[in-house]
């Protein structure tokens, strides 16, 4: 080993890199690839030094740097020896690896069912029509976030050690909230997550026990199913009827209940008042709680919005759940959750916990853009929008392919679904639309029973009338 080891180092004299740090990566490699084998012995510093034309110094320090590291043993007066079990050679196979025809990480069985899970739809191109669930960025007030933006990021040095949710963005979003959504709430109610779906994934974790029920709607949201089937529950899809999901006792109570009553996604129904004292009175006997998902409520066209389901509850069983995304533009990543006033602190340990946490400067900036009055100013803005832009995307559907599509036109929100008859396909039906240009989501993705309807759940408030036009009538060119 004292003649062959300067031959298996490679030091560049005019390198950007020091002769002692060159010579600790080298030894250091050299040993965990097994060519320097356990116990064995290395040269003296002194004559690896006159090997290599070093000074002694270098040597001592890049030897001494191993083994602090661990990979090599010193004693007084004798050369260095090799540490034993640093091999990472991959080429030789352990016992385990060599019986089970190499070594694999195995993963749960929730994890392993995500490589068929149709929720989240991956798009990895640019955004096109008809794309659901985006606002249109081109129409935001940026200049006005920017500074709302650059303030928030010049406070952030004073806000150490403050809650990890905002209290000016609780109670400016509170305020909102009650006049525009009827919400019943104190401020500190309101947690503030990075994403609706990690609101979804913070309710689910702290109610639900592996082995509970929970009732999601179908046609529906597939981030729901994800959240409550990773907290081990048993998912139950309940079908929808004109008013949206059936209320009925079955077999099994169940812990969670998932409903969209504002908007139903996808098909677009709001749920009447009876129906949503219905549903209510169910939770209330059943002992269940609700998520009411409320992910773009504040988009209404025809006449006053209906109130909140949380705001109509007897008892605190409702988890109001809501996101900026929608009413701002999809880079703002906050999402928020109103919890029953009796489970704030245990909710907010579990936010912590789980690590769903929002940048304060972010929450600081909403907080300034909401009490400065552009955020609602911004809503009204977009509502007169995309109302039109709804309209526009009705007629031009009923023009391209009024005679192959039904579509239900919806009293708010952002998208709507066009429903083809039970033949067709639609899942192959959306990929030759994304190969036209035209993106859409195949309403049997969405759908958690077995049923007979087919249809494309279409986005509008993103498109421009020109966009719109354009992917109508490729739209109707593929629909046949």
């Amino acid at each position: 080993m004292d003649d062959l080891l300067p031959g298996m180092l490679h030091l560049a004299r005019d390198g950007g890199e020091t002769l002692t740090r060159q010579l600790t990566d080298q030894l250091r490699r050299l040993i965990a690839d097994g060519r320097l084998a356990p116990g064995q012995r290395l040269p003296s510093s002194r004559q690896l030094a006159q090997s290599l034309a070093l000074s002694r110094n270098t040597v001592s320090f890049a030897i001494e740097q191993l083994a602090a590291e661990g990979y090599l043993a010193l004693s007084a007066g004798r050369r260095p020896i090799v540490a034993e079990g640093l091999s990472l050679d991959r080429n030789k196979p352990s016992s385990r690896s060599s019986r089970s025809g190499g070594a694999r990480i195995s993963v749960s069985a929730w994890a392993s069912s995500l490589q068929q899970s149709i929720w989240p739809p991956i798009h990895k191109e640019r955004p096109r029509p008809f794309q659901p669930g985006l606002a249109d960025e081109r129409e935001f007030p940026h200049d006005e976030w920017s500074r709302c933006l650059r303030r928030g990021a010049r406070n952030a040095p004073s806000r150490r050690d403050r809650p990890i949710n905002h209290p000016p963005l609780q109670e400016a979003l509170l305020r909102h909230l009650v006049v525009h959504r009827g919400i019943k709430a104190v401020a500190r109610q309101i947690l503030l997550v990075p994403t609706a779906q990690a609101g979804l994934a913070l309710v689910a974790n702290a109610l639900l026990e592996p082995g509970d029920h929970a009732w999601v709607e179908s046609p529906g949201y597939g981030g729901a199913n994800v959240a409550f089937s990773a907290a081990g529950a048993i998912v139950s899809a309940i079908p929808l009827d004109a008013q949206g999901m059936t209320v009925a006792p079955r077999k099994e109570a169940p812990r969670l209940i998932f409903v969209t009553p504002s908007h139903q996604y996808p098909t677009g129904r709001l749920m009447p008042i009876g129906r949503r004292l219905d549903l209510l009175r169910f939770a209330e006997a059943a002992g269940a709680c609700i998520i009411e998902d409320d992910y773009d409520g504040e988009f209404h066209y025809e006449a006053r919005p209906v109130a909140a389901l949380q705001g109509l509850a007897p008892s605190p069983r409702v988890f109001y759940l809501g996101t900026f995304s929608k009413a701002t533009y999809a880079d703002i990543r906050a999402g928020y959750v109103v919890v029953p006033e009796a489970l704030i602190d245990i909710f907010e340990l579990a936010q912590r916990h789980m690590g769903l946490l929002t940048s304060i400067t972010i929450q600081d900036a909403l907080a300034e853009f909401i009490s400065a009055g552009s955020y609602l100013g911004h809503i009204r803005k977009m509502t007169r929008l995309y109302k039109g832009r709804r309209n526009r995307m009705l007629q031009a559907l009923a023009a391209e392919a009024g005679d192959r599509l039904t579509v239900e036109a919806p009293a708010g929100g952002m998208q709507l679904l066009a429903r083809c008859r039970p033949q067709i396909n639609d899942q192959q039906l959306s990929a030759r639309l994304l190969e036209a240009g035209v993106v859409s989501r195949a309403l049997t993705r969405m759908l958690y029973h077995k049923t007979a309807e087919r249809g494309l759940f279409l986005g509008f408030a993103a498109w421009n009338d020109k966009e719109i036009d354009k992917a109508a009538r490729i739209l109707g060119r593929i629909v046949r």
